[in-house]
C-alpha cells in the first residue's frame, strides 16, 4: 500500500504521513522544504520517497504522476491563505495560492483518478476547509479557492457513484488548525485552532472507514450546519469578525 502526500513537510500533511506510516503505507513525500521531507523521512516507521518540488507546476505535476502511478491514496494537502482586505492583498501572491490550491488538485487529482477508475481502487483526499462552505471577507481568495475543491469533489463523488466506481473520494474540511498557515497567511482566528496531530489521527480513521466530509470538531461541525440554513450575509459578518490581519 502506497500513498502520496503534497505538502508533506509540515502541519496537517505531515502528520497524515505518520499516521498513514504507522498504519504500513509506504510513502511518497512532496512539498518544496527538502530538509523538512529529509527530517520526516528519518523518522517514519515505512520506506519513504522524498520529491522536492513546486506543485504549481503543471509539467512538474505530471512528470510526479508519470513517476509515481502505483498510488493507493493520493492527499492533495498543499495550500496556503492570505489575509486582508481585496484591494489591499498581494496579486502575485493570490495568483500563486490559485496555482497551489485549485490548479495542483484539479491536475493531480484528474491524472490519479484516472489510473484508479481503471483499476477500480483507491482513495483521493482533498484537504478543503470549513471555508470552503461560506464567503470569506478578509481572506476573499482562499475561501474561494477551498471552495473550487469542495465542489470539485461533491462533483466527482456522484459521477463515481453513478459508474458504480470502488474509488473513493473525500474531503477534509477542518476549521482553524495550530500549523504554519497562520504565519503564512498572516492571519489570526478568534476561534482556538485544534492540533494537527489530531486533525491528522481524525482523519485518517474517518478516511479508511470511506467518510466523504471529514469534519474535525464539534464546532466545526455545528458551523457547516450553520453555513447551510443560514442567510448569506448573516455568514459573511460571522466569518468577518472570526479573522483579523495580525498587526
Amino acid at each position: 500500500m502506497k500513498a502520496l502526500i503534497t505538502g508533506a513537510s509540515s502541519g496537517i500533511g505531515r502528520d497524515i504521513a505518520r499516521e498513514l506510516s504507522k498504519k504500513g503505507y509506504s510513502l511518497v513525500l512532496v512539498a518544496r522544504n527538502l530538509e523538512r521531507l529529509e527530517k520526516l523521512k528519518e523518522e517514519l516507521q515505512t520506506e519513504s520517497e522524498i520529491v522536492s518540488m513546486d506543485v504549481t507546476d503543471v509539467e512538474k505535476c505530471k512528470e510526479l504522476h508519470e513517476n509515481h502511478k502505483d498510488i493507493d491514496i493520493l492527499v492533495n494537502n498543499a495550500g496556503f491563505g492570505d489575509c486582508g482586505e481585496f484591494t489591499k492583498t498581494d496579486l502575485d501572491k493570490e495568483l500563486k495560492m490559485i496555482d497551489t490550491n485549485i490548479k495542483a488538485y484539479h491536475v493531480l487529482t484528474k491524472l490519479y483518478l484516472k489510473d484508479m477508475k481503471e483499476k477500480d481502487k483507491g482513495i483521493i483526499l482533498n484537504v478543503a476547509s470549513i471555508a470552503g462552505f461560506m464567503p470569506g471577507p478578509l481572506m476573499a481568495t482562499y475561501y474561494s479557492t477551498k471552495a473550487y475543491v469542495v465542489r470539485l469533489s461533491e462533483a466527482l463523488r456522484e459521477e463515481l457513484r453513478k459508474s458504480k466506481s470502488n474509488v473513493q473520494i473525500s474531503i477534509l474540511c477542518p476549521g482553524p488548525v495550530d500549523t504554519n498557515f497562520n504565519k503564512v497567511a498572516d492571519v489570526q482566528f478568534a476561534l482556538k485552532g485544534l492540533s494537527s496531530e489530531y486533525v491528522a489521527k481524525y482523519t485518517v480513521k474517518k478516511l479508511l472507514k470511506g467518510k466523504f466530509y471529514i469534519v474535525p470538531g464539534w464546532k466545526i461541525k455545528l458551523a457547516k450546519i450553520a453555513c447551510k440554513i443560514s442567510p448569506t450575509n448573516i455568514v459573511s459578518m460571522v466569518s468577518y469578525n472570526m479573522q483579523r490581519r495580525k498587526i
